[in-house]
């Protein structure tokens, strides 16, 4: 079967959006109950993380700068557990990706890897965290609270996260993620707890995005409101997640997996996908997707295609794109290896995309539902074929623009996804200008 021709379809929504990001997190940081706790002089570390996060350096820097006006002397610490091959060098890289470094903060950043045993938690495990954060006056966190790509509870990705597992260290994090789930949904926050007793942590900065990946809302949580307040933002933070907004798939297209897109590289809670060890899959889960492609890993991800098993066919480069001590790093830390099981490989996108579209289990051309995405991440434009494109004109917040046309292929038989998506990450990247 041909591979379809495909329509722009965007999401028109209705989003929430902070005007004045930096404006806005130096009011949180000034007006909360956390500033009381800071006193002139006070060494404060601020931990900060490898993901994604729009904005990132201007609400890290607006932090720095509130903690500078109350008095107190910042510093970074990295808080990402085993990422960047739980090695100094390479979390130091990571952040500085983000331009979460000296020269664009002004302040030092401290990425060693030395964890301290602080205390057992009530499941008779250690609790571990980072030996610069507990030397410190005080610490704070930085970090967006939003969905886990691994499970559900109360806390999920968040302020109490970064504590036990960025902060943790590569210790924090392997021991967490040795129980599975388990220890990601129920022994997280006892670990928390005793972090909140032996440790100098203040408050964190809780970040949440709209489905447009925009800074939605700001709110400086304290540690003696963390438990109360952080489940009801991260319920508002999966209202506004971005979602792919038709229920069923027979081929999705991601054009980029990758770290600075979702801990989990495609993010289960778009793609509908979980793939995780003797779990079953949700009924509920949406888009349910029957065969999914993807192209590239994104260079951000420096090597580390963690995640990339969740598609089911992919591209040689892509596999050969992999540093095989980053992936099996930070893949044997988090224990979810289902994800990373290597996909089919392929020479060309065509040859990915077709064959996508041959196993789809759809032979009806007419009515095939095909979609192409950049990743996980941006999915408020999609582009999609006449069957999802009928769906779309029955969705009041769906806008298809343009008329059909066919994917555009280069002359070596690779999508360029700049000419679909040239304000994704990787348009950006790579100097594309202008409407698709």
């Amino acid at each position: 079967m041909d591979i379809p021709h495909v329509q722009l379809v965007r999401q028109t929504a209705p989003q929430p959006t902070v005007a004045d990001v930096a404006g806005e997190v130096r009011r949180q940081w000034l007006a909360s109950k956390t500033a009381t706790r800071i006193k002139p002089g006070m060494r404060i570390a601020v931990g900060c993380g490898s993901r994604g996060i729009k904005k990132y350096l201007t609400i890290a820097k607006a932090t720095i700068d509130a903690l500078k006006e109350l008095g107190a002397d910042p510093f970074v610490v990295a808080a990402m557990g085993s990422h960047g091959g739980a090695t100094p060098h390479g979390q130091r890289e990571l952040l500085a990706s983000y331009d979460i470094d000296e020269a664009h903060l002004g302040v030092r950043v401290v990425t060693d890897m030395d964890a301290t045993a602080i205390g057992t938690n009530s499941w008779g495990q250690p609790v571990w965290w980072d030996r610069n954060a507990l030397a410190a006056d005080g610490v704070v966190t930085v970090s967006r609270v939003k969905p886990h790509t691994d499970f559900r509870g109360r806390f999920e990705s968040g302020v109490l996260k970064m504590l036990v597992i960025g902060l943790g260290k590569r210790h924090g994090a392997d021991q967490v993620h040795s129980f599975g789930t388990r220890g990601l949904r129920d022994m997280l926050p006892e670990s928390g707890k005793v972090i909140l007793e032996k440790t100098p942590f203040l408050g964190g900065l809780a970040i949440l995005e709209n489905a447009n990946e925009e800074t939605a809302k700001l709110e400086v949580v304290d540690r003696d409101d963390l438990y109360d307040r952080e489940p009801p933002l991260l319920e508002e933070a999966r209202r506004l997640m971005g979602r792919i907004p038709f229920p069923a798939l027979d081929v999705l297209i991601v054009g980029e997996c990758g770290k600075n897109y979702s801990g989990a590289g495609m993010d289960p809670n778009v793609v509908g996908r979980m793939l995780i060890e003797a779990s079953p899959e949700a009924e509920t889960n949406e888009p349910r997707v029957t065969r999914m492609g993807v192209l590239d890993v994104s260079p951000e991800s420096h090597g580390n295609a963690t995640g990339i098993g969740i598609a089911d066919l992919t591209t040689n480069r892509a596999l050969a794109s992999i540093d095989q001590g980053p992936f099996r790093m930070n893949n044997l830390t988090a224990r979810f290896l289902w994800r990373s099981k290597l996909p089919l490989g392929f020479d060309t996108d065509r040859e990915v995309i077709a064959n996508c579209v041959e196993t789809c289990w759809q032979p009806v051309a007419e009515e095939l539902k095909f979609c192409v995405v950049p990743n996980t991440l941006e999915v408020a434009e999609l582009w999609v074929s006449a069957t999802l494109a009928a769906e779309a004109r029955a969705n009041p917040h769906l806008q298809l623009v343009g008329g059909p046309q066919p994917l555009p292929f280069d002359a070596a038989g690779n999508l360029v996804q700049e000419k679909l998506f040239p304000h994704s990450v990787r348009g950006r990247r790579n100097g594309s200008h202008g409407p698709a």
